[in-house]
């Protein structure tokens, strides 16, 4: 029988991919072309984050299993990872800048103090610009791992200030660090 004629056949209509794709356009990491929002900025801020202290975590783990006595390895592990997360973060801030229909060039802004303070608030709350602007497409909407990601990045800062404050007057009412035996 012909497929035409049948109305048991599968529907032929092309749905879904091709609006999903002139709608949103796919995440680059490691590019400079497309957009990012504000949510994927602080979430893969804080993954990048989160991954280098993990890969100088085990570093100085690995240093301090073998009984190095020479920190160079320890160093280079570290300029390896922070040089990977600086380049990182700069391909995400010029994604960042294109969201907000800015040029990519606005970054080396970064590289002048307190001016570099202005604009990493600047890419924090601004929002982007909604629908295709000259840089493409937004992306697609934000998962629950990216959403997590980003709030997990400030609770870093949240953390180390109840710390600093928390940890000294602990250590006043406990009587600093004095350990005596009787």
């Amino acid at each position: 029988m012909d497929q035409v004629g049948n109305p048991y056949a599968a529907p032929r209509a092309a749905v879904g991919e091709d609006e999903f794709e002139e709608e949103f356009q796919a995440v680059r990491l490691f590019s400079t072309a497309g957009r990012v929002g504000r949510v994927r900025y602080l979430g893969y801020l804080g993954a990048s984050y989160l991954l280098v202290m993990l890969v100088v975590g085990i570093g100085v783990a690995m240093m301090a299993g073998t009984g190095m006595r020479s920190v160079t390895p320890g160093l280079v592990i570290l300029g390896v990872a922070y040089v990977a997360m600086v380049v990182f973060a700069i391909f995400i801030a010029i994604q960042r800048c294109h969201d907000c229909d800015n040029s990519g060039w606005l970054v080396l802004l970064m590289l002048v103090p307190f001016i570099n303070l202005i604009m990493i608030l600047y890419l924090i709350f601004m929002p982007g610009t909604q629908g295709r602007n000259r840089f493409g497409a937004p992306t697609p909407p934000n998962g629950i791992g990216v959403t997590l990601l980003a709030c997990i990045f400030p609770a870093f800062f949240v953390i180390g200030i109840v710390a600093a404050i928390a940890l000294p007057a602990f250590q006043h009412r406990t009587g600093g660090h004095r350990l005596e035996s009787k």
